[in-house]
């Protein structure tokens, strides 16, 4: 077994990559067992996850773990930590965030009408705001998403510090300064560890911006990550897995440890 106080803090997605709603269990106890080993050495784990606190929350429960996370990233941005029971929010980083995105959006609100009727003109799609974006989209597939998705792009390059957030079918518009990657560093920071003692998972197009060397020397995603996800790990020596969802995160643990979760 390698030293397995080199990693620290342990980052993973939510769904697809740590949680599958159609197996059981969802979290695959192989994984939970390298978690708690890392957990019980003073390791911390955060789920920085696209979901908000209640989603999340439901989920969790009916999951039935027998961990939990010391951290909550959420809607890929907001910082809660675990107190007493309780996930409280990082106030100093969660009320920096919420400003910066209502400033942020109150200048790009007389465009959004022109967005939604290039969007509905071409395609069937759901818009809609809610209390993270003004701007949100559930496309009908991930070929019209993928056509929406780089005329958002276009669009962005002209607003400072916007940038369009997508996870398969849906997306959203948020601040570039706020992401999982951005989240997953304050949190280092105020660990006060390095990025050389963080491992990081992910299999989606809003991983991204966390599954990054200056942010998690340790990289890993399942095998179901999409394509972009699998070549971004690749070309930093990150570890895709054979492993699906969890049990993919579970094997990127075990190389990074040296450790077989059987003997853990």
């Amino acid at each position: 077994m390698k030293d397995a106080t080199a990693i620290r803090l342990v980052s993973t997605d939510f769904d697809g990559t740590l949680f599958a709603e159609f197996e059981n269990p969802p979290v695959p106890e192989r994984l939970q067992r390298l978690i708690a080993l890392l957990q019980a050495g003073g390791a911390r784990w955060v789920i920085n996850t696209g979901r908000d606190m209640s989603s999340l929350m439901e989920t969790l429960a009916r999951a039935n773990l027998s961990i939990e996370p010391d951290f909550l990233v959420l809607v890929e941005r907001e910082i809660y930590c675990l107190e007493d029971s309780e996930y409280v929010s990082l106030e100093e980083w969660n009320s920096a965030c919420t400003r910066a995105h209502a400033e942020l959006f109150a200048r790009i609100r007389q465009d959004l009408p022109e967005l939604h009727r290039w969007i509905s003109s071409r395609f069937h799609a759901h818009l809609y705001s809610d209390p993270y974006s003004p701007f949100c989209i559930i496309a009908g597939n991930n070929g019209d998403m993928d056509v929406v998705h780089r005329h958002l792009e276009e669009y962005c390059q002209g607003v400072p510090h916007l940038t369009v957030v997508r996870n398969d079918v849906y997306a959203r518009f948020s601040h570039v300064d706020y992401n999982k990657g951005t989240a997953l560093a304050e949190i280092t920071r105020r660990l006060g560890l390095e990025r050389s003692q963080v491992f990081a998972a992910g299999d989606h197009l809003n991983d991204l911006p966390m599954l990054r060397k200056e942010y998690a020397a340790y990289l890993g995603a399942p095998m179901n990550a999409v394509p972009e996800v699998k070549e971004l790990l690749r070309a930093q020596g990150g570890h895709v897995s054979e492993g699906w969802h969890g049990h993919g995160v579970a094997e990127a643990l075990e190389r990074y440890l040296g450790v077989s979760a059987a003997g853990a």
